[in-house]
């Protein structure tokens, strides 16, 4: 019988065929197992949405920085009390901006463009209405690292219960949180009103009533924005708590005075800190 010289090279190529294509399987699994997941992409990003800088490295360490930075906590000592000023160790020339009203369209934008080239961080009293209107401020505000208070809902004066008060207060807060993820235990009543209820309810609730000692006088109509620089650099001394405006109306003038109020502090040789790091500079 005559041999089949093709039986033996048929035989070897099937089986190098067969171990090409167990190869390209195995090859193709391992590929797909690299593929990142698109949800677990969307998960790890999901805290870059709230408010902070993109140029970090690791998500992971911006998370737990965002969450221990934006507990805006009253020291124990300052907890239920009302707070003008602080007496800083050693008299250290330390200052607190303070603006309230806000955040408000353009004006804050504006004055938070200064305070970033000053390399300064204010404290940001917020009004519960004008946040609702004006969320992506409010998110920059907290990204660029000041600090945050609570103005109340309406910016009402008048007096008014405890149900009312909570009202004002805790739905502020409500949103402050849900805008931005701040907490803050940081209160400022409107207009100074200290007895229509709602700073009794704020120190029912161990939160520090922020006053101040050193006003621009920038809500006055009639005053040229260089009133509020004089204003400000002749009453400030070590731990004053300044107060200005970015909000409840036209506040272009105290843009205008901004940069000269900064600069004319820093030539007198002062610092500036949030009220939280004043709170905490008073042994």
């Amino acid at each position: 019988m005559p041999k089949n010289y093709n039986s033996f090279p048929t035989n070897n190529h099937n089986k190098r065929l067969k171990v090409i294509a167990i190869a390209a399987i195995a090859l193709s699994f391992t590929a797909c197992t690299n593929i990142p997941n698109p949800r677990q992409l969307k998960t790890n990003n999901e805290p870059l949405k709230v408010a902070i800088p993109t140029n970090q490295i690791n998500p992971k360490s911006q998370l737990l920085t965002k969450v221990e930075n934006l507990d805006f906590t009253v020291p124990a000592k300052y907890q239920a009390k009302t707070i003008y000023k602080v007496e800083p160790s050693n008299k250290e020339k330390v200052i607190a901006l303070t603006i309230d009203d806000g955040p408000w369209p353009k004006t804050t934008a504006e004055m938070l463009d200064i305070l970033k080239r000053n390399n300064v961080k204010a404290t940001f009293f917020w009004v519960g209405s004008a946040l609702q209107e004006n969320p992506e401020i409010a998110k920059r505000v907290v990204a660029e690292g000041h600090a945050i208070g609570n103005h109340t809902w309406h910016h009402w004066y008048r007096k008014m219960d405890e149900a009312t008060a909570k009202s004002e207060i805790e739905k502020t807060n409500e949103l402050i949180y849900k805008t931005t993820g701040v907490k803050t235990s940081f209160f400022r009543p409107p207009g100074g009103y200290l007895n229509n209820g709602l700073a009794a309810y704020a120190k029912s609730q161990k939160n520090s009533v922020v006053m101040w000692s050193v006003t621009s006088a920038d809500t006055d109509p009639r005053a040229k924005y260089q009133v509020f620089v004089k204003n400000v650099i002749r009453d400030a001394k070590p731990g004053a708590i300044v107060l200005m405006h970015d909000g409840g109306g036209n506040r272009e003038r105290t843009v205008k005075a901004l940069p000269a109020i900064v600069s004319g502090l820093k030539q007198q040789g002062y610092r500036f800190v949030t009220v939280p790091e004043l709170l905490e500079m008073q042994p």
